[in-house]
């Protein structure tokens, strides 16, 4: 395969690419470094994302972008070093690599692309399994990481509107709530759209229109046999035993974990269970929240779904509306904030300061000065009580 064969492929996926939501971390990401990864879990958009990048960044006729998949069997013979060592002698500039985590030895790699190839950025995604700073030490201090997320709520209705909603701060959210709110019910009634949204807005996949609960359950299969089992070396016998936890997980969620019994229930160590099920967390499928001071290998106080969506896939009926809430919370505000248990009342400590409580009615908030409140199906909140969609701006 010749280079001119790649910029084909290249300009007809980035000619072809249908991107209709600017996604945030497009701006939030300093484009001046040398080397950049992009790691996120399946389905979140990051191959759109690197071909987006290329036609806001580099037109077509510009050939000193490329990008590449690391599937194509040209590199089991040719190394990743060496194609970018020849891309850069032919007037190549920056580098778009997909499926890192799918070459051998991509970390050795970078690091000689980094030291030979001065003149060359490289910006390459991966799962969201991948650890950068652990396990990658010929890496420490040169790459830039980042994480692609799915589609925040802003970002869907962004989409289904034709709107150009901004991003908001959670401090910004906190003292100007109610102006913010306003603002944007002026122009969309956001409810309308939310239970869309924590059913199958997640995922950008959606958008093109197929069986989005099968596609999603396809997703979750394919983590669990290709990502996890491969990426932290789990032999294919034990893969039932990872699904099966999965499934008994899904159960659950959202509650505190009993290891014990799951260790029964699958018939295999405490120290296993724990280790699988802060797989199934690198993965984004789920989330731990734990009290201030405490992480993993500690048991976490709650473990929740990564995102609404995945509530759906797993379980079509379910209907506990609190708990979709509680997940929507969580994985809004994930991204830029500290989570955990709070010791008192409330749901959730944010940011080692305010204590949150989620709930699903306006009814049920028994109004403290010393709480704030998360609140669904309000359209606009007072003081202390803001309306749960609203955090679906924070990116």
């Amino acid at each position: 395969m010749t280079m001119d064969a790649f910029f084909r492929t290249h300009n007809y996926l980035v000619e072809h690419l249908n991107y209709p939501v600017e996604r945030l971390l497009m701006k939030e990401i300093d484009w001046s470094h040398r080397l950049i990864g992009i790691k996120g879990s399946r389905g979140v958009g990051k191959t759109s994302f690197l071909l987006a990048y290329a036609r806001n960044f580099h037109p077509n006729t510009d050939r000193s972008c490329l990008y590449v998949n690391l599937n194509n069997f040209y590199f089991t013979k040719t190394s990743l070093a060496e194609f970018a060592d020849e891309f850069n002698k032919r007037g190549g500039k920056v580098l778009l690599v997909d499926q890192i985590n799918k070459y051998h030895n991509w970390s050795q790699d970078l690091r000689e692309i980094y030291d030979k190839v001065p003149d060359l950025k490289v910006v390459f995604a991966g799962s969201s399994i991948i650890r950068l700073k652990e396990e990658n030490p010929d890496l420490y201090g040169l790459a830039d990481s980042y994480n692609l997320r799915g589609f925040s709520f802003r970002e869907f209705l962004n989409h289904e509107t034709g709107s150009n909603f901004k991003a908001f701060t959670f401090d910004e959210i906190m003292e100007n709530h109610q102006e913010i709110a306003a603002s944007i019910i002026a122009k969309i009634r956001p409810l309308a759209y939310f239970q869309d949204y924590v059913h199958h807005g997640f995922y950008p996949f959606y958008l093109e229109k197929n069986n989005y609960s099968e596609a999603l359950l396809k997703m979750i299969n394919l983590i669990l046999e290709i990502d996890v089992t491969n990426l932290r070396q789990i032999e294919l016998k034990y893969l039932p035993k990872l699904k099966k936890l999965l499934y008994l997980l899904s159960r659950k969620v959202p509650s505190s974990l009993n290891v014990s019994k799951l260790s029964e229930q699958i018939e295999m160590s405490r120290a296993t269970v724990m280790n699988y099920i802060k797989y199934l967390k690198d993965a984004r499928l789920f989330n731990f929240l734990y009290v201030e001071g405490e992480s993993f290998p500690k048991k976490p106080n709650k473990v929740y779904f990564g995102n609404t969506n995945l509530i759906y896939a797993l379980d079509r009926n379910f209907s506990d509306q609190q708990a979709i809430c509680e997940t929507f919370f969580y994985s809004m505000m994930h991204k830029d904030n500290r989570l955990n248990s709070t010791t008192g009342k409330g749901t959730f400590l944010v940011n080692g300061k305010y204590n949150f409580d989620v709930k699903n009615d306006i009814k049920k908030v028994k109004n403290s000065r010393n709480m704030y409140y998360a609140v669904d199906m309000i359209e606009k909140g007072d003081d202390n009580v803001i309306p749960l969609w609203l955090f679906g701006f924070l990116y």
